[in-house]
């Protein structure tokens, strides 16, 4: 990636490189268009390819410098001018060009974070799959957090659901899965196993990663493309997106 004439790497190791070095984590940005601070998870980093295009960097690893974002996918579309200018300052270069389908890009690699997290996942044992291993470890009382693809039949998440509050004692509450802007087409793949519709985390600290993932992409594809919540009201882990684990809920 472009790093501009003025800045030496060295002028950036402690500011955008991507890499997550020491002092990087819980680090604030400043999002160029609202200039509202957030920690830099919770925000969209763009970067300049060598060609001078502005690309989304969700994961911030690419090297050189870096502009952030926070606001979502209209606001971005809406931006227009404005986002040229913040981006030509950001840059110190007016020498570049804003794909027509950024908002399309971000949306395609947040989505793409939220499956590899889960495969990354599965892939530990810390995610079970099918409706009776799912419901025995949500009366158990196993179950962190749960997901339903947007396929799922209502009587399979109604059971799912109900089984998850016995499990956390939640009765009657407004405790539910949530469902998923992917199929479970998409979901086999991303967990490489055959017709994935429900997904159950019984790890709270892997429920609370993949929870921070999912907010993050429900964020930026706006109220309108994402589901309803778990529960009214509720925000996710990270502050958006209102997906929680159940940890969260209960307090425990």
């Amino acid at each position: 990636m472009r790093t501009p004439d003025n800045e030496t790497p060295d002028d950036l190791i402690d500011r955008d490189t991507g890499s997550d070095g020491p002092g990087k984590k819980g680090a604030v940005r400043t999002c160029i268009l609202s200039r509202a601070e957030a920690p830099r998870d919770g925000l969209i980093r763009l970067v300049l390819s060598p060609d001078g295009v502005v690309l989304p960097d969700v994961r911030a690893k690419a090297p050189g410098r870096g502009a952030w974002i926070g606001v979502n996918r209209a606001e971005l579309a809406q931006s227009g001018k404005q986002l040229r200018g913040a981006l030509a300052r950001a840059f110190k270069t007016g020498d570049l060009r804003i794909p027509d389908d950024l908002g399309a890009r971000i949306a395609e690699q947040l989505q793409r974070a939220l499956l590899d997290r889960l495969g990354l996942e599965a892939r530990s044992g810390k995610v079970v799959t099918g409706g009776e291993r799912i419901e025995t470890a949500a009366r158990s009382g196993r179950l962190h957090l749960l997901l339903h693809a947007a396929d799922a039949g209502g009587d399979g998440k109604r059971k799912l659901d109900q089984a998850w509050r016995v499990g956390s004692d939640r009765e009657g509450s407004g405790l539910t899965g949530f469902t998923l802007p992917v199929d479970r087409t998409i979901l086999s793949l991303a967990l490489g196993r055959e017709n994935v519709v429900h997904v159950g985390l019984t790890d709270a600290k892997a429920a609370a990663r993949v929870s921070d993932t999912l907010a993050r992409w429900l964020h930026f594809i706006g109220p309108d493309l994402a589901p309803e919540p778990c529960e009214t009201g509720s925000q996710g882990a990270s502050g958006i997106g209102g997906v929680r684990t159940n940890d969260e809920r209960t307090g425990k």
